[in-house]
């Protein structure tokens, strides 16, 4: 029988589909998720399922591969993305033919799906160049694989984007009878520029931490693996320096039709502290920590259904996919919490949030929070708020390398004015506030950001 492993990161709009799937094959007798402390509803999602569900010992991808392989209670092991809903219906079939047939004692998938700059710039040169034996090989960094847990006891799994190729190379070297199979057609979610750097750094260094033969004597293979290096670079500066729009949105009464922690205070009843804490309370950071405090005791899946339950501004997705489409970064910089943003982040496909850090202890409220330092004030500010949205713009644009004169911004409080002022377009949403559309370039008067679309280009 087969045990499969799902490592879950915030994978809430697809694991119970995956864990449908895998249920339908008469070879799996076990099915472990092993969740790398999702802060969304995957969790809650799996459970519906009747799976078991264990918590990862370690941050990382390959912590949660490796925890799951020794709590399997089976020799034949496969491991599934949990963020893929295009498998094949005889995914599990596939990959475990070969062992069950005794062809293999390892089986690395690959699909119809051009492969991404890490497999081609990286990976796969330097496979060539160290492992020659494994230069056939399609897609090395394919994380659809199985094998018996007898080998994977033996073998290192890398806490990051080095687990899949640590475990080709690890496999080859001790011998392993690998194939690679075809599973068709596979969708699966591209990762942002600035990942792609992080992996591809990765990557690198779990091949060459296994390429130990290799002699600093032979310069002809040293250039070459300075060379791959700086190939990837380049592509990676090369496209990072391509997009240079950004579009930055506020959380509150902008993306969402109502405030996050207005309907949170409703719902669990400490409205009238919370309008008592902000009418007493001018100092951002006081006023930050005592309402953290009301919220001390609610559970993280309290707050993401409040959220999931508050409406969503008209044609929000729409806009945020025709703005990435057009090479936009788009992301929320808000005075709320992360936990929230990300969920927002997840859910629909936004490459970046900058908030408040609202603290947990196992998924507990603590009454805790954090304010990120990118929104103080340093000297490069040019207002003199000692918090303010602007400052964590400007961070961001550095990270992305953007000019400030290609953000768009768009907000609807007191708190965005510094923000609109200054990146390149300000935009003003369905706000009461004069001074805020004052300084705004366009005023949006409808809930809707259609009226966005004509600042394109």
């Amino acid at each position: 029988m087969v045990t499969v492993i799902i490592p879950t990161l915030n994978e809430q709009n697809t694991i119970a589909q995956v864990i449908q799937l895998v249920k339908k094959s008469p070879l799996v007798s076990e099915i472990l998720v092993i969740d790398d402390k999702s802060l969304d509803n995957t969790i809650k999602n799996a459970k519906c399922e009747n799976v078991k569900i264990y918590t990862s010992t370690k941050l990382g991808k390959g912590a949660s591969m490796r925890d799951g392989m020794l709590l399997s209670n089976n020799e034949i092991i496969v491991y599934l993305d949990a963020d893929i809903v295009s498998y094949p219906e005889n995914i599990i079939d596939l990959l475990t033919a070969p062992i069950i047939h005794d062809q293999a004692d390892f089986v690395k998938s690959f699909f119809e799906r051009q492969a991404g700059r890490v497999t081609e710039l990286v990976a796969k040169p330097l496979l060539s160049l160290l492992f020659p034996e494994l230069a056939h090989i399609t897609q090395p960094l394919s994380g659809m694989i199985a094998g018996k847990k007898s080998l994977f006891e033996q073998v290192t799994f890398e806490n990051d984007y080095g687990v899949d190729i640590g475990l080709l190379l690890d496999m080859f070297q001790n011998k392993a009878r690998m194939v690679e199979i075809n599973i068709g057609y596979i969708e699966n979610r591209m990762q942002s520029w600035e990942q792609l750097g992080k992996m591809s750094k990765e990557v690198s260094r779990a091949i060459l931490k296994r390429a130990e033969l290799i002699k600093q004597s032979n310069l002809e293979i040293l250039e070459n693996i300075s060379l791959i290096r700086d190939q990837m670079d380049f592509a990676i500066k090369e496209s990072l320096l391509g997009l240079k729009k950004m579009l930055i949105f506020d959380m509150d009464n902008t993306i969402l039709q109502s405030s996050f922690i207005s309907t949170l205070a409703l719902k669990h009843g400490f409205n009238n502290k919370l309008i008592e804490i902000v009418s007493e309370n001018s100092n951002h950071y006081t006023r930050t920590k005592l309402i953290a405090q009301q919220i001390k005791g609610l559970k993280i899946n309290q707050l993401l259904e409040t959220l999931d339950n508050i409406p969503i501004t008209n044609d929000f997705e729409l806009i945020v996919k025709e703005f990435k489409s057009n090479g936009y970064i788009c992301g929320i910089i808000s005075d709320s919490y992360d936990c929230i943003t990300n969920h927002l982040v997840n859910k629909f496909g936004l490459d970046f949030s900058i908030a408040n850090e609202l603290e947990f202890s196992n998924s507990i409220c603590t009454g805790e929070v954090k304010v990120p330092s990118v929104f103080i004030r340093t000297k490069e500010s040019n207002c003199n708020h000692d918090f303010c949205k602007s400052n964590a713009m400007r961070e961001v644009a550095k990270r992305y390398n953007i000019d400030n004169q290609n953000i768009i911004a768009i907000g609807d409080g007191d708190n965005d004015i510094c923000l609109i002022k200054d990146c390149g377009i300000g935009i003003s949403f369905c706000s009461s506030n004069p001074t805020l559309n004052i300084v705004a370039n366009k005023v949006i008067q409808e809930k809707s950001f259609s009226p966005l679309l004509e600042f394109i280009n």
